[in-house]
């Protein structure tokens, strides 16, 4: 023990980026970008794939349960693979691009003043009991008791927690205010019947932002500054969501909306007037209704995802567990809230739904795990040689365009023909695929470029690749 203490000692420090150990491997991969010299190289990537669609089967084992395009791709590729029904464990591409997502989100929040927190998912159930949903979540929630007896739920959302913990600070004054607390963190509900995926779980990351304000008319501005925060990250990750009105639900409150992706897979209907632009959850309409209560245009009816959802709540909440603020009278007044939610997994896997073509991922704008993927030449090949300008030119993307540094995979399986990792590159999506083939040994050498969302393909020398992937906008 004592030896291995001493090896221990001797080991060079860790830097926060992750270097490496001296004398470790080369080949290494980190969320923040390799060290400078190392290349990420795909034969590398833990990735269970099941690239043939007869060898894909759902949680309970059955091919004909994977019922959507987005569920199967992913479990195709290897971005998800089953852990029980309803619950996935995610795997690298999928864990990079959730970060990304939750980067854009952390931007779009504290662009408005969010701020963010983290709150435990062990609830004690007599914050629920106060508000009457321990009983009206009925076997939504998923309920324990520990070796005391004392009873808890994972949280499925907040409000009760956020509301307990605002009403603590008893010094609140309303110049402090408004409040906007949010996190990114794991759900829990008890879904009778999960399926689609990522789109509709047991566990799941959502988004979830809690707002206090001095009075109805500021929390309504609050309300649609959020709202309008949302529209900007949907129009950022390139999805055309629309949003509705919608019923309050077990949350409650007077007035809520959703954000609606159309989909033909979506489990929620939703009519837009295509004349004044009202929009609105067919559960708010009457049954038979057919035009719109606005103007009286006639209604056209889609299916969606929610991806969104916001509710100003008044004092529903604050009332309960006072949560207060003195005015500017000296007074003590309940706070105006509001809560809105992002389904994190479910936007991604929305995403994928909407944008993916029948055999191969796309991925929402800024998303992609990894932006770029070059393609060298298959050992033996009469363009064999090309194979070393392919390890400079990805040294030569890394170092003149800083933005893409940890962006960019080289697919070495170099036993396998161009073709068939280029059939790969295609059904994992990187929106950039580089190819070394019978061009690169020109001089000056050009390398066949590949962009996967408009089907573009050019021919660029070394640095007409840099200038072109100069563009890229990451997050």
């Amino acid at each position: 023990m004592e030896g291995l203490l001493s090896r221990c000692r001797a080991l060079p420090a860790l830097t926060t980026c992750g270097r490496q150990l001296s004398g470790y491997v080369p080949h290494r991969f980190y969320h923040c970008g390799p060290e400078r010299g190392k290349r990420l190289v795909l034969s590398r990537m833990f990735q269970p794939q099941n690239l043939r669609e007869d060898q894909v089967l759902s949680p309970e084992g059955r091919s004909g349960d994977l019922s959507c395009k987005s569920q199967r791709l992913m479990l195709q590729v290897g971005l998800i693979h089953p852990a029980s029904p309803g619950c996935y464990h995610l795997l690298p591409y999928t864990v990079r691009a959730i970060e990304k997502l939750e980067r854009v989100i952390d931007q779009e929040m504290q662009a408005i003043g969010g701020q963010k927190v983290n709150m435990p998912s062990l609830s004690p159930a007599e914050l629920w009991r106060a508000t009457k949903r321990w009983d009206l979540m009925g076997k939504e929630l998923l309920r324990l008791r520990d070796r005391h007896g004392k009873e808890y739920c994972l949280g499925p959302t907040h409000e009760e927690a956020i509301t307990a913990l605002v009403a603590s600070q008893q010094t609140l004054s309303y110049k402090q205010l408004p409040f906007l607390l949010y996190q990114v963190t794991r759900k829990f509900r008890d879904e009778p019947r999960p399926r689609f995926g990522l789109l509709r779980g047991r566990e799941f990351y959502m988004k979830d932002m809690y707002t206090f304000d001095s009075s109805p008319e500021a929390a309504l501005e609050t309300y649609g500054l959020v709202c309008g925060a949302y529209s900007s990250l949907f129009h950022r990750l390139g999805l055309q969501c629309v949003r509705v009105q919608a019923d309050v639900g077990s949350i409650g409150g007077t007035t809520s909306h959703e954000f609606q992706l159309p989909a033909e897979v979506g489990e929620d209907r939703f009519a837009v007037c295509p004349g004044c632009g009202f929009s609105a959850n067919t559960e708010m309409l009457h049954s038979s209704q057919t035009s719109c209560p606005a103007c009286r245009g006639p209604l056209t009816e889609s299916r969606g995802i929610e991806v969104g959802h916001t509710f100003y709540l008044g004092t529903k909440y604050s009332s309960i567990f006072s949560a207060q603020f003195t005015n500017a009278d000296g007074k003590p007044c309940l706070a105006e809230m509001g809560c809105y939610g992002l389904g994190v997994t479910r936007i991604l896997a929305a995403g994928i739904e909407v944008l993916s073509t029948e055999d191969s991922v796309r991925w929402p704008s800024l998303l992609a795990p990894y932006h770029v993927c070059l393609i060298p030449p298959k050992k033996g090949s009469r363009e064999e040689a090309a194979t070393e300008l392919t390890g400079s030119l990805y040294d030569l993307i890394t170092e003149a365009v800083p933005q893409l540094r940890g962006e960019v995979l080289l697919d070495d399986r170099t036993h396998l023909t161009i073709g068939n990792r280029l059939k790969d590159a295609n059904k994992f999506g990187y929106p950039f695929v580089i190819i070394a083939g019978k061009r690169a040994l020109e001089d000056p050498a050009h390398f066949e470029v590949r962009c996967q969302n408009t089907d573009k393909v050019v021919f660029l020398t070394r640095e007409g690749v840099t200038e072109f992937l100069s563009q890229v906008q990451v997050v």
